[in-house]
């Protein structure tokens, strides 16, 4: 009965993030439609555009072909009636990976992670089936298997990395801690896997963090540029709100571009064109307001911002670090070595995956490519956290945790002590006998301030 209450829960989560993510599209879109048409308004139309923003949204790319009418009545040329749109507003993909993390999580805490996944993503499944069947636009077309495989796939991502995160913590009682025992019987090289997971989180947490407060910087030094192109759009009020709740759907891919550019390789905005630390080459670029925040020109002298890439590798270091000695695992070379290029490794894939939703077409002829390229982008992010990780990870043991490891041997020390001490008491005399060969501790009187014994110097110890 547990096993299918967990499954129905995980059904309602994934029924409740889709329902969510369509109802953010559909209220404004109502409003549009009711300020802009009227009563007059031809309504079986809204759903269509819905259910397709919507699969947008999840990375399915639009095909889309002007009519002959409307490029009469707009002046668009011929070449341009046909193109696809492939950069992904993220806000709608990460909402719902989110959603799904969150509903993995209370499934594995539930004591059935891998049934409430997967009922939650055939859930998700059926609605993106849906969705497909009924959504279909005149001048849009989308993917019929994609819109049904990638929403799917984004959230059984995220439901599956939020379950296993708490099941190899908590255990599963099944395959995980079967894998588990495995990995523990490994020694020294236990923990590794676990700690390079760890440590590509906070690489990726960082990378995001100080992309974003790049975006906030270059939004207060170059605002002016994205209010002129506000006003040169001549659009009203309603226009002007469609605009601003477009730009905070792309928020996350604008994040996307600006980690690429604090990485190094940069992205493009047009077919033949480069923004990067090294240098900027644009030609026309689209009157779009978000736009505004590219800089007109660079050094070379730029390329001091990929120290903040490293900067958040050995932030990941550190942290990884410090929960080795907190646990009481300090490692070898070697494992740290190769936590620390797991952490360059698995960054490197976040953004190539990242780089993949966030670039692509935005438009037709030489708007063909935008955004930044996977492989550069891997190569260079990956390469950076994996400098900044092994500068914390492989440089030597510093007097702090040499000193907690003296203070951890020493508590031990005295913990089996004692318990030799109650073990061992003659009852008649209250002497401790020593059976088994002098003991660590002197004999001399009891130190004045603590009341215990104090235990003698280890020779080996590099502290003195």
């Amino acid at each position: 009965m547990q096993r299918l209450l967990v499954a129905l829960l995980a059904a309602f989560d994934a029924a409740i993030a889709a329902a969510v993510g369509l109802v953010v599209l559909l209220a404004p879109l109502t409003l549009l439609w009711t300020l802009s048409f009227g009563v007059t308004a031809d309504w079986g139309a809204l759903w269509p555009l819905t259910g397709t923003l919507w699969q947008f949204g999840h990375g399915v790319p639009l095909s889309i072909d002007v009519s002959t009418e409307v490029l009469r009545t707009t002046g668009i040329a011929p070449a341009a009636a046909a193109f696809t749109l492939s950069v992904t507003p993220l806000a709608f993909l990460i909402f719902t990976l989110l959603f799904a993390a969150r509903s993995g999580t209370r499934a594995a805490r539930a004591g059935a992670w891998l049934l409430g996944s997967l009922s939650g993503s055939l859930t998700f499944a059926a609605i993106a089936t849906g969705v497909a069947l009924t959504a279909h636009l005149g001048a849009v077309e989308t993917p019929f298997v994609e819109a049904i495989l990638l929403p799917t796939a984004v959230y059984l991502v995220g439901a599956v990395c939020g379950a296993v995160r708490i099941a190899w913590e908590d255990g599963d009682g099944g395959f995980l801690d079967r894998i588990h025992d495995v990995v523990d019987s490994w020694g020294d090289w236990g923990p590794v896997p676990s700690a390079a997971v760890r440590g590509a989180a906070f690489a990726v947490v960082g990378t995001t963090a100080v992309s974003a407060v790049a975006v906030a910087v270059l939004t207060a030094a170059r605002g002016g540029e994205m209010v002129a192109l506000f006003q040169a759009a001549r659009v009203d009020a309603l226009g002007a709100g469609v605009i601003t709740l477009g730009h905070l759907a792309y928020l996350p891919t604008i994040i996307v571009w600006a980690a690429s550019w604090l990485a190094g390789p940069g992205f493009a905005v047009g077919v033949g064109t480069a923004v990067s630390p090294a240098g900027t080459q644009l030609g026309v670029v689209p009157g779009i307001p978000v736009l505004g925040l590219l800089p007109e020109s660079t050094s070379i002298w730029m390329l001091i911002v990929i120290i903040l890439p490293i900067g958040a590798g050995a932030f990941a270091g550190w942290a990884v670090r410090s929960r080795l000695v907190w646990e009481g695992t300090p490692l070898g070379l070697a494992p740290r070595a190769t936590i620390a290029l797991g952490i360059g490794v698995l960054t490197a894939a976040v953004a190539a995956i990242a780089a993949l939703f966030a670039g692509g077409s935005m438009g037709p002829g030489r708007l063909s490519e935008a955004g930044p390229a996977p492989l550069p982008f891997a190569l260079a992010l990956g390469g950076e956290v994996l400098l900044g990780a092994a500068i914390l990870l492989l440089s030597p043991r510093n007097r702090d945790e040499l000193a907690e490891e003296r203070t951890d041997r020493w508590v031990a020390e005295m913990t089996a002590s004692d318990a030799v001490s109650n073990a061992r008491t003659d009852p008649s005399d209250g002497t401790v006998g020593w059976p088994d060969g002098p003991s660590t501790y002197d004999t001399a009187p009891l130190d004045d301030a603590g009341g215990f014994r104090l235990p003698r110097r280890d020779p080996r110890d590099p502290v003195g």
